[in-house]
């Protein structure tokens, strides 16, 4: 049985009154953005607030084994407190300043990954130079390794004997909307900093620093297996590189409208069920725009020509880290046919109507692995739930954001 879809957070002050709401309609929050936390990124470098954060009775941490959380259920995460990892990232790995971390590294050494998350000021517990408030939240990686392997292998006995488990599945789309936020967040910086041991630039070893939100190539590393500790040279030493930081991956998702209003274009490709449909989608290249890159993206996949092409809201996406601009993008007149030659992609993309689309969105959502609604009927459309953007970008489109009133 399905777990039952979770509802969307809510967009930033949605009940005041502005300009813009009244010319373009309330703002959609997307599943995976809306967190609570206040990430007060200036505050990273700031190795007295991060220690004093990280040993607070009120701190929650996200216990990661292999990129897969610790959860209670389908639809609640766990979490664990500073005793409970101590034996895993030691007393306080915040006790030095980055430059002397930095001065002393060691490649030889393993440090788990640890990301300050942010704090959640709507709860009592910590607080910072009296402008910094609420409970604050890290994710660890406590994967079995190296030197904290015997540790991570007990931590995870007894977390597993309390009836707890690091979740197998990929997409984590039950948690409630806000613990989707924090988990999206903690995933995507842990598989980041995973994937970026070495140095892009110089290929050398390359530490974690900024509570998990940089890597940084050291000038030295004095591991005894290194005959000489000064390393050579490194241009991510000197200004500001992008080879640094965390990177997100731009893709654009696109509902695509008919010149008239009244049809929407939906795509499939083998790996969806039976009658599963979904709007088109595709990364967003080198120099281009988002809107260049979504009249590509059709073109290639359906044949169909695009004109206008608006925003309508974005996504985070952490796997492993892309940000799905959506958008919605309207045919012109005399490009409508569909075309499936130019790219392999897809398996089949169609024109649909009024009455197909809206029940469909009231019966026929599901995820791809998981059952329709009760109402479904056999050979009926089906579409992705409501925590995935292409459903809200279909909503739209039928609730008249093309045509400023229900055109579908």
């Amino acid at each position: 049985m399905p777990l039952p879809q979770p509802a969307l957070p809510e967009p930033a002050h949605p009940n005041v009154d502005s300009m813009l709401s009244r010319k373009f309609g309330k703002e959609v929050a997307n599943y995976f953005s809306g967190s609570p936390l206040n990430r007060v990124s200036f505050l990273r470098p700031d190795h007295a607030f991060l220690s004093q954060a990280l040993k607070h009775p009120s701190t929650s941490f996200i216990l990661f084994n292999k990129l897969e959380p610790l959860i209670k259920s389908g639809t609640e995460l766990a979490y664990a407190n500073f005793n409970e990892v101590q034996p895993i990232i030691g007393t306080d790995p915040f006790e030095k300043t980055e430059a002397d971390v930095i001065k002393e590294y060691n490649s030889s050494t393993y440090v788990p990954q640890i990301v300050f998350l942010g704090l959640d000021e709507r709860k009592e517990g910590f607080q910072y130079k009296d402008h910094y408030k609420g409970q604050p939240y890290f994710a660890v990686d406590v994967t079995p390794k190296e030197s904290v392997t015997a540790a991570a292998e007990a931590l995870i006995k007894d977390v597993e004997g309390r009836g707890l488990s690091f979740s197998k599945g990929r997409m984590h789309l039950s948690l409630p909307a806000q613990e989707a936020a924090i988990y999206a967040e903690a995933r995507h910086l842990l598989d980041w900093n995973a994937r970026n041991p070495f140095c892009a630039s110089c290929g050398y070893p390359t530490l974690s620093v900024n509570a998990g939100f940089k890597r940084t190539c050291p000038p030295r590393d004095i591991a005894p297996s290194i005959a000489t500790p000064d390393r050579p040279p490194c241009v991510t030493r000197t200004g500001i590189s992008n080879l640094s930081f965390p990177r997100t991956d731009p893709t654009v998702i696109m509902a695509v409208v008919s010149a008239d209003g009244q049809r929407i274009l939906l795509g499939r490709n083998k790996r969806f069920p039976p009658y599963w449909f979904s709007t088109l989608a595709g990364f967003l290249e080198p120099a281009e725009s988002v809107e260049e890159a979504v009249r590509r993206e059709v073109w290639e996949e359906s044949g169909i020509h695009l004109g206008r092409v608006v925003i309508h809201s974005t996504q985070p996406w952490p796997y492993p880290a892309n940000l799905m601009i959506g958008a919605i993008g309207q045919a012109i007149p005399d490009g409508e046919k569909i075309h499936l030659g130019h790219d392999a992609e897809l398996e089949d993309a169609r024109w649909f109507g009024a009455e197909e689309v809206r029940e469909a969105l009231q019966v026929g959502t599901s995820g791809i692995g998981e059952d329709a609604g009760p109402g479904y009927k056999e050979g009926g459309l089906r579409l992705p739930p409501k925590t995935a953007i292409a459903n809200q970008l279909i909503t739209a489109v039928v609730e008249g954001f093309a045509t400023g009133a229900p055109s579908l």
